[in-house]
């Protein structure tokens, strides 16, 4: 039997596409829901799954920005066999990506008993909420917004890409809060902050749902509630993105600060009630 029904698949698949990209924390949120569901979080096919569908997710992503990623690949590609093309900003970003992957990768091995065990409580979910939060404030408060994205540097991919490592030990603070708030404490505006999240977490996310492919087809998922799962994720998180980038262009992030603190109360609620399990 299915550790996860097709009607959850779609409700977790809805979850994930517009809390993927969002600074709200989707592993929160996807962890908040499973528990309302009596799904058990801290079974490894259900690990799996929520991390597969995010590929779904980071699909999406690869189709919107489509354009952009072409370009930063063939700058890449010319510059590995043409010296003179190693001075172009695309080049020398698409090698940044790269290096700002490789401390998630060696954390997140090192650490995966620990982030799929003890740090997988809802608890912990509850006070990074709240604590994403101070951080994502403080940000906005620190930020001068003066740097555009083809002033992005190394320090400032490695900074970034680094950050999502907070998101990783402590689900509930959020990959895209922890990266949008770095970059702004970087001096970034709004809409580079953003932008740089997305480019900085294709490489992170892809591996880990296809790390955990053959936990979630192989652990007690059906492969339809997979596929259904995966597919509603993509389709959700095109508009997410969408939208979130019509909004960063006009408003602070401050709307989601209050969210994730009201949401953070909410859990810790439920929690200390024995509503849900931790």
């Amino acid at each position: 039997m299915s550790a996860i029904g097709v009607g959850q698949a779609v409700i977790l698949g809805v979850v994930e596409g517009v809390t993927e990209f969002l600074p709200v924390s989707s592993t929160g949120h996807l962890k908040l829901a499973e528990g309302l569901m009596n799904i058990k979080v801290d079974d490894d096919a259900v690990v799996g799954f929520t991390a597969v569908i995010q590929v779904g997710a980071i699909a999406a992503v690869f189709v919107y920005f489509f354009k952009d990623i072409m370009r930063f690949v063939s700058a890449w590609l010319r510059g590995l066999t043409d010296k003179r093309e190693r001075d172009n900003h695309d080049y020398k970003f698409t090698w940044w990506v790269i290096y700002s992957t490789i401390p998630i990768v060696i954390v997140g091995l090192a650490a995966k008993p620990l982030i799929d065990g003890p740090l997988g409580s809802l608890w912990v979910v509850a006070v990074s909420l709240i604590g994403g939060s101070i951080v994502m404030w403080a940000a906005e408060q620190m930020a001068r917004f003066k740097r555009s994205e083809q002033e992005v540097t190394l320090k400032d991919a490695m900074y970034v890409g680094s950050s999502q490592i907070l998101a990783l030990l402590f689900p509930g603070f959020s990959r895209s809060g922890a990266t949008i708030s770095t970059a702004l404490i970087r001096d970034l505006d709004r809409m580079a902050a953003t932008r740089l999240s997305f480019f900085l977490g294709l490489p992170a996310l892809t591996g880990a749902g296809l790390y955990e492919l053959k936990d979630a087809t192989g652990g007690g998922v059906s492969t339809t509630a997979l596929a259904v799962g995966t597919v509603v994720s993509f389709v959700v998180a095109y508009a997410s993105i969408a939208w979130l980038l019509r909004f960063v262009a006009r408003h602070s992030f401050n709307a989601f600060v209050i969210y994730r603190i009201v949401v953070g109360f909410i859990l810790i609620g439920l929690l200390a009630t024995n509503v849900l399990d931790s």
